[in-house]
């Protein structure tokens, strides 16, 4: 025992019937800090760390309870009471009896622990952690969606799981490097922990890919923000070895039950909903929805359509004016991309250029645009500029300047006429190569626009170094400013145009609809505007014709006032009334209202619920009646869906279906399938007859 004790592998001790220490050695005294005559007489607790919270206190607890039990307890590990490093010994005790077997106290001794514990966490760590950010890994987070899925079922509960995927994080590590790359994706891992609640699980499932699970959470009023502060937070700039970049985020967003019943299909639907996320332009969130599925089954189509479009010539230019809004007078047109389909008719360029992007056709695309636009803008007046878009794939490649020379040369276009649109992103990482290519195009005599100013997080050190002729506002600036006073929008576009004259830079005002618009963005200065006000994107040909006609000049047209948050829609769904369900066609939507089309004369004051579809039920009670047309005012004002639409807060429950004799599965596509049956109403009732007459929306 001496050896052992001396060697301090092992030390000893022992108590009095009382749990009183009686002997100590005193290498365990030496590592508490004290000597063997301030232990002695102490209670046996003395030795370990005072119980505090967590697993510690329910240790100390159940030490204190073994001794007083009088019982044998092995290799019990407890904290060392001890102010430096931490150290764990593992104890174990004997009751000693006398001749009449009562209790006399306690021997035991005990050993360090401590690097087997230290071990034993690390391993742990390791399976269940990401070695680079330390959130949760793919393999524990998997496992604590499949078992928070399974208690979902049993109690009847929700859960929402959060699909994250950084943008532009390839430019970072292809520009800076991967120990770059590493130190950003810390970076947005300590940001991530600062927007998710303690009762969330965080997880890096790797690469730039990341994940939330929030228990108990199906409110989209709830969801739809948290998103949002997400992107808003991840997209902010960061420092890495000394330069800034910016990168942003996408998010996708499934709930359970709705869109999911176990881990499998609740992860697959948010991953659709985050790849209709990126699809839409990225820096943006979608909630998942049955639509999902045919539109995914329409992009793969239209990414093997879109390989052959520019040679089958289904490509076209068309340009919209930029005008100055104080003579009324052109000064250039931008060059937008259509593409029209031979069966699908016009598409939509935010889906095909998004195609395009990632599929590396937007180089062969660009470049056609580039000699496209040069060329037809040969044929206008010497001081009509013409404006291309250029997307930050274009931008990287070492090939553009060369591109551009060449179309210029080949249609004999002044270079001082053509300008390129550049989005903030092509400034990723700060990069040698993005200056170096500035350079090279600047050479060449063209201006240049930053384009979507104040949407992100611009940073004036744009404006210093690279040579920017012009900015572009936004045109939620001018809409918030317009409609929504007191956003202080107005003083956000007045400081732009500040900016800009004290750089020597125009300005151009994006999609002025309205006549208040455009008299509000004319009182702040603005050199251009661009918008359905002075007209739609137009083909060469009507261009040539209004330059022929020697209409350089464009009167401003269109509403008055202009509206904020009404979408003009064309869908069908449902009306409930009573015990009657109506088919009738919606015509715009709103957050608080919408406009329907289908049933004839019905009161101002009647109550309907609306089915969207889905599970998606509103009560809304009728405000305007004429004829076969009803407004619409919602008792609970939706919320953004995250596209170009509105959704409910909250839907029907697949567990109040399935406890009406449905089986149990996600939501289907279409009408919530109980609504306007007699569920439940007894054999003899007989349902009223219908309060309101249909019309044939089609006749």
């Amino acid at each position: 025992m001496l050896d052992c004790e001396s060697s301090g592998q092992v030390w000893f001790w022992a108590a009095d019937a009382d749990c009183r220490l009686t002997y100590v050695s005193p290498f365990a005294a030496e590592i508490l800090g004290k000597s063997t005559a301030d232990l002695l007489g102490q209670p046996v607790e003395v030795l370990f760390r005072t119980p505090a919270h967590g697993s510690e206190s329910s240790q100390g607890r159940s030490l204190t309870f073994q001794l007083r039990s009088k019982g044998k307890f092995v290799d019990r590990e407890f904290p060392a009471n001890t102010n430096s490093h931490e150290r764990w010994w593992s104890v174990s005790g004997r009751p000693q009896f006398d001749a009449d077997r009562q209790f006399i106290g306690y021997q035991g001794h005990a050993r360090d622990v401590t690097e087997a514990r230290r071990q034993r966490a690390a391993a742990q760590t390791s399976v269940r952690h990401d070695s680079l950010t330390g959130l949760s890994n793919r393999a524990y987070m998997s496992h604590r969606l499949e078992a928070l899925m399974s208690t979902c079922m049993l109690t009847e509960r929700t859960c929402a799981l959060m699909m994250l995927d950084l943008d532009r994080f390839k430019q970072v590590n292809d520009t800076l490097g991967h120990q770059a790359g590493d130190e950003l994706l810390k970076q947005v891992a300590q940001r991530l922990q600062r927007v998710t609640e303690e009762q969330f699980e965080l997880g890096r499932l790797g690469g730039d890919e990341f994940q939330v699970i929030l228990p108990d959470v199906d409110d989209r009023g709830v969801l739809g923000p948290k998103a949002d502060q997400i992107i808003q937070l991840l997209s902010q700039p960061y420092t890495i070895q000394g330069s800034s970049c910016a990168i942003g985020a996408s998010v996708g967003i499934a709930i359970a039950p709705y869109d999911g019943i176990d881990a499998e299909e609740l992860t697959r639907s948010a991953d659709l909903a985050l790849y209709a996320a990126k699809e839409a332009g990225r820096g943006q969130l979608r909630f998942y929805s049955n639509d999902l599925h045919r539109k995914a089954q329409e992009r793969r189509a239209i990414e093997e359509e879109l390989r052959d479009a520019l040679h089958r010539g289904e490509m076209q230019l068309h340009y919209q004016p930029l005008t100055c809004p104080v003579e009324n007078r052109v000064k250039g047109f931008e060059a937008l991309l259509r593409w029209d389909h031979p069966v699908r008719g016009r598409v939509n360029p935010a889906t095909f250029i998004s195609v395009a992007e990632e599929t590396g056709l937007i180089l062969p695309l660009g470049e056609w645009v580039l000699r496209q636009a040069c060329a037809d803008a040969v044929a206008w007046p010497d001081d009509i500029r013409v404006a291309v878009n250029v997307s930050p794939i274009q931008f990287m490649n070492e090939n553009l300047p060369t591109v551009v020379a060449n179309a210029l040369a080949s249609s004999q276009l002044e270079p001082s006429r053509l300008e390129l649109e550049i989005t903030e992103s092509v400034f990723i990482g700060d990069s040698k190569a993005t200056r170096e290519t500035f350079d090279s195009l600047k050479r060449l005599g063209l201006r240049f626009a930053l384009d979507d100013f104040g949407t992100g997080y611009s940073s004036l050190g744009y404006l210093r170094d690279a040579p920017f002729d012009k900015i572009k506002i936004d045109q939620s600036f001018i809409r918030g400013a317009v409609t929504e006073g007191g956003r202080g929008n107005a003083a956000i576009i007045a400081a732009i145009v500040s900016l800009a004259e004290a750089l020597d830079m125009d300005t151009t005002a994006e999609g002025i609809e309205a006549i208040d618009e455009l008299d509000f963005i004319r009182e702040r200065g603005v050199t251009t505007v661009q918008g359905y006000v002075y007209g739609q994107a137009m083909p060469q040909e009507e261009v040539l014709a209004m330059i022929e006609g020697g209409s350089i000049r464009i009167e401003p047209s269109g509403p008055e006032k202009s509206r904020s948050n009404r979408r003009s829609i064309l869908r069908k769904v449902g009306l409930i009334h009573e015990d009657h369900r109506y088919e009738v066609t919606m015509r715009n939507l709103s957050q608080t209202g919408a406009r329907v089309h289908g049933l004839v004369d019905v009161p101002v004051g009647t109550e309907f619920v609306v089915d969207f579809g889905e599970g998606q039920l509103v009560v809304a009670k009728v405000r305007r009646s004429q004829g076969s047309w009803q407004g619409l005012e919602f008792e609970e004002p939706l919320v953004n869906d995250g596209g170009d639409g509105w959704c409910t807060r909250h839907r029907v429950s697949p567990y109040v279906l399935a406890a009406a004799g449905m089986p149990l599965a996600a939501l289907p596509p279409g009408a919530y399938p109980l609504v306007g049956k007699d569920v439940g109403a007894g054999a003899d009732r007989r349902p009223a007859l219908p309060a309101f007459s249909q019309v044939d929306i089609a006749a």
